[in-house]
């Protein structure tokens, strides 16, 4: 656990890549940001890990090193909702992101649950995708990975995971935490989080149904997002003021609620943005404890 929300980008920003240093010294460039955060993008991996056991070994211990948190997001070419061939490779490419999960020592292993079927009920999609998740953490125990599981909400219509389905899974499943991407819930409800009584009435069913531990040490996905009526179209960055939610609602709530998430940026600003949330998060803690 963490006593201060942390903050950092959703893989390597432009910059980095451009210096083509190896992957393991991007924690300590992002300490010198003032950033502690970094989510690993598996997100193209097959059914082994794309990456070697040594390289990982030293990503993790150079953020531990930094004071870095890291998470790892699993393949996008997940869906726990399918059957047979598909759903078996979908269990692979998630064991592939555990193994290197364990190798990092990265604390959660993020991914999409996949999309409903035309033939079954939504109810009996979520079922059928914590059956399968429990099958993954099975395999996971036996290898011996700590890294938590964590189920994001999901920015399409189409998609399972709506903030109830996710909460459902974390109380099914073992050793998951929920991941909630703010502006897939934001596209998802179709500009649903309008102001900071919105975003506390989400927190506020997260504490209620898995525990303040839980709620306190939320692990999120934020950027401003553009949508249609099926839901998430882009992520845009925060400059982008035409779109929303708006962090500084967010920011209130972690402040009011004494609250210590992992915020990851998903803009395409990546660091930039992070380094924006968290001088407002900082800013307005300053200014409360100035006003009380």
């Amino acid at each position: 656990m963490h006593d201060e929300p942390r903050f950092g980008p959703a893989g390597a920003p432009q910059w980095f890549k451009e210096l083509r240093a190896p992957t393991s010294d991007l924690p300590h460039l992002l300490q010198e940001e003032g950033l502690n955060a970094l989510e690993y993008e598996a997100v193209r991996w097959g059914c082994t890990p794309q990456i070697k056991q040594g390289d990982a070994e030293r990503l993790g211990k150079n953020a531990r090193k930094s004071d870095v948190w890291l998470t790892i997001h699993g393949s996008y070419y997940v869906n726990l909702l399918s059957k047979n061939e598909t759903l078996e490779a979908s269990k692979r490419r998630l064991i592939a992101c555990a193994v290197a999960a364990k190798w990092m020592n990265a604390h959660t292993i993020v991914f999409h649950t996949g999309y409903y079927t035309k033939k079954q009920s939504h109810k009996k999609d979520l079922q059928n995708c914590i059956e399968a998740l429990k099958g993954i953490l099975e395999t996971m125990q036996s290898m011996n990975i700590q890294a938590n599981l964590g189920p994001e909400t999901a920015g399409k219509l189409a998609q399972l995971g709506s903030l109830g389905e996710i909460l459902t899974i974390c109380e099914e499943v073992d050793q998951t935490q929920p991941v909630i991407d703010w502006a897939h819930l934001h596209a998802r409800q179709r500009g649903g989080l309008r102001d900071a009584n919105d975003f506390q009435r989400i927190v506020e069913s997260i504490e209620n149904r898995l525990g303040t531990k839980t709620v306190r040490n939320l692990h999120c996905h934020f950027s401003h997002v553009e949508y249609t009526f099926r839901g998430e179209r882009r992520h845009h960055s925060l400059n982008a003021h035409r779109y929303g939610p708006k962090f500084e609602s967010l920011a209130d709530v972690i402040i009011n609620n004494n609250l210590h998430p992992v915020v990851i940026s998903e803009s395409p600003l990546l660091d930039v943005d992070a380094k924006k949330m968290r001088n407002i998060v900082y800013q307005k803690r300053r200014t409360s404890f100035i006003i009380r």
